[in-house]
C-alpha cells in the first residue's frame, strides 16, 4: 500500500468510525431509556420538543422587534397569551429587578426562580414548576432611562426533557472521545509504518558510513518506503561489490608487479649481457653483431608478449573485456583456425589433425577472436612440451544433447596427476624443466578466463607418457 492510499483510508476511518461508535451508543441509550427505565425516547417526542423550541424562538423574536411602550401595554400581554396558549405556556415581564407581570399559572416564587434561572445563562435553561419541566426563552429590551425590561417565556417540555438533555450530552461526549481516540490510534499506526523503516534506514546508513557493508536492509513499510529501502540495499550491494572489486584489483596489481619482476628478470638479464658484449667489443664482426642484435630483438618481443598477456589476463579477471558473440559453425571454425597453424607446426615437426564426430551441423555462440586466442594458447602450450621426435596434435570434436566437446590431445610428456588442478593457475609451471620454457605462464589461465566468459568449462586429462588432453565444453545451438 502506498502512502497516499494509506492517508485516504486513515482520514476516512478517522471520520467514519466516530460516527459509527456514536450511532451504536445512541441505539444503546435509546434501548436502556425506553426498555429499562420506561422513558419515551421516540421520534415524536423529539419532534414535539423541537416544535416547542421553534415556537418559543419565534415569539421571542417578535418581542425583540416591539417598541418598549408596546411591551408594557395590555395588548402585548394579550398577544403573548394568545401565542403561548397553543403551547400551554406562561410568561413573565420584569423591569430591572422587579416583576411587573406574571401570567396566571406562575406565582411570585416561581417567577423569582425563573429570573434566577435566566441569570445563569445556561445553554438549555429549564425550570421546574409543580414537578413539571418548562423551557425558558428570554428576550431583553432597554427602557428610555436605561432600565432593562425582560420578557421570559415558559413552555412545558414534558417529563422527558432531562433524559433528552442527558442523551445530547452523551452523544456529544461519545463523539468527541471516539474522534480523539481514533485519531490517536490512526496516527500511531501511520507513524509506525513510516518511522520504523526510517529508523532501520538510519541505522543502516550509520553502519555503511562506518564501513560495515554486511548489514542487509529489509524492505518494509509502505510502497514508497519499500522502494527507498530497495534503493539503499542496491546502493549497499554496489558499494560492497565496488570495494571487493577494488581489493581484487589491488591484489591483482600486486600479483602482476611481483610476477612481472620475476618473469622479466631472465630476458632482461639476457638483453643486458648481450648489450654489454656489444659495448665491450665482443661482437667484433658483422656476423656476431647481427646475431647479438637478433637475440636482443627476440628477447624484447618476448617481453612485449608477456606484458600483453599480463594486461589481457588482468582485464579478463576484472570482467573489463567485452565479448562479441556470433553464431558459429564449430567445425568450419576449427578447420579455419587449424589451417592457419599447420605450416608453422610442420616446421617444428608436429602434425595437426581435426577429427569430427559430429552428426550434423553444430553451432555455438562464440567470440571468434577470443576463442582463437584460446586455441592458439593451448596449441602453443602443447608444442612447448612435446618430447617426441614426431609430434602430433589431434583436435577431436564431438557432441552431447546440449553441448559441444572440443578435445585437443597431444603426444607430449604428459602431466603428473598432482599438477592437473594447478595448470590453469597464473604463472604456474609443472616442474623445473618447464620453468625454463619461454612464455608468460599465463596462456592456460587466459584460456580458462575466456572459456568461462563463454559460459563454458575447460579441464585437463593426463594420459601419462602418451600425452595430455585439454577439453572444452560449450553450449550447443541446434538448427541452421
Amino acid at each position: 500500500m502506498n502512502i497516499k492510499k494509506r492517508l485516504v483510508i486513515s482520514n476516512t476511518v478517522t471520520v467514519i468510525i466516530p460516527f459509527i461508535i456514536t450511532f451504536v451508543i445512541a441505539i444503546c441509550f435509546f434501548f436502556i431509556s425506553s426498555i429499562i427505565y420506561n422513558k419515551d425516547m421516540s421520534y415524536n417526542n423529539f419532534k414535539q420538543l423541537t416544535i416547542i423550541k421553534t415556537e418559543l424562538f419565534s415569539v421571542s423574536n417578535n418581542v425583540s422587534k416591539q417598541n418598549i411602550e408596546e411591551v408594557e401595554g395590555v395588548e402585548f400581554r394579550q398577544y403573548l397569551s394568545q401565542k403561548l396558549s397553543s403551547l400551554k405556556g406562561e410568561f413573565i415581564i420584569t423591569k430591572g429587578t422587579e416583576i411587573t407581570f406574571a401570567s396566571k399559572g406562575i406565582n411570585k416564587i416561581d417567577a423569582e426562580k425563573a429570573m434566577e434561572e435566566v441569570k445563569v445563562k445556561d445553554l438549555e435553561n429549564t425550570l421546574e414548576i409543580n414537578n413539571k419541566s418548562y423551557l425558558i426563552q428570554e428576550t431583553g429590551l432597554m427602557d428610555k432611562d436605561g432600565t432593562k425590561i425582560n420578557v421570559i417565556l415558559l413552555a412545558p417540555a414534558g417529563e422527558n426533557l432531562d433524559i433528552l438533555k442527558i442523551f445530547i450530552i452523551v452523544i456529544i461526549t461519545t463523539f468527541i472521545i471516539s474522534f480523539v481516540s481514533v485519531n490517536l490510534f490512526m496516527a500511531y499506526m501511520f507513524s509506525k509504518r513510516i518511522l520504523k523503516p526510517v529508523a532501520t534506514l538510519k541505522t543502516a546508513a550509520t553502519d555503511i558510513s562506518s564501513g560495515n557493508l554486511q548489514c542487509e536492509i529489509i524492505e518494509e513499510g509502505d510502497q514508497e518506503i519499500q522502494e527507498l529501502c530497495h534503493e539503499f540495499e542496491v546502493m549497499r550491494i554496489q558499494l560492497k561489490d565496488s570495494i571487493h572489486m577494488k581489493m581484487k584489483y589491488d591484489d591483482n596489481r600486486n600479483m602482476l608487479v611481483s610476477s612481472i619482476s620475476h618473469d622479466l628478470r631472465t630476458p632482461i638479464t639476457s638483453i643486458k649481457g648481450y648489450v654489454e658484449g656489444i659495448l665491450d667489443g665482443v661482437a667484433n664482426t658483422p656476423e656476431k653483431m647481427e646475431s647479438y642484435l637478433k637475440t636482443i630483438y627476440s628477447k624484447t618481443e618476448h617481453i612485449d608478449s608477456m606484458i600483453d598477456d599480463l594486461l589481457l589476463y588482468s582485464k579478463l579477471d576484472l570482467k573489463q573485456l567485452p565479448f562479441n558473440f556470433e553464431k558459429t559453425d564449430i567445425l568450419d571454425y576449427f578447420m579455419f583456425c587449424i589451417s592457419e597453424s599447420v605450416p608453422e607446426f610442420l616446421r617444428s615437426n608436429i602434425k595437426i589433425e581435426v577429427e569430427s564426430h559430429l552428426n550434423n551441423l553444430s553451432y555455438v555462440m562464440l567470440d571468434r577472436d577470443r576463442m582463437r586466442r584460446v586455441i592458439m594458447n593451448i596449441l602453443d602450450n602443447s608444442r612447448k612440451y612435446i618430447d617426441k621426435k614426431q609430434g602430433k596434435i589431434i583436435v577431436i570434436l564431438r557432441e552431447t544433447k546440449l553441448s559441444i566437446i572440443i578435445e585437443i590431445r597431444d603426444n607430449g610428456a604428459g602431466i603428473d596427476n598432482t599438477d592437473i588442478d594447478k595448470i590453469f593457475d597464473r604463472f604456474y609451471r609443472a616442474d623445473a624443466a618447464r620453468s625454463e620454457t619461454t612464455g608468460s605462464g599465463l596462456g592456460l589461465a587466459i584460456a580458462k578466463q575466456i572459456v568461462e566468459g563463454h559460459k563454458g568449462k575447460i579441464w585437463v586429462v593426463s594420459h601419462g607418457a602418451e600425452g595430455t588432453s585439454i577439453l572444452i565444453s560449450l553450449a550447443k545451438i541446434t538448427g541452421e
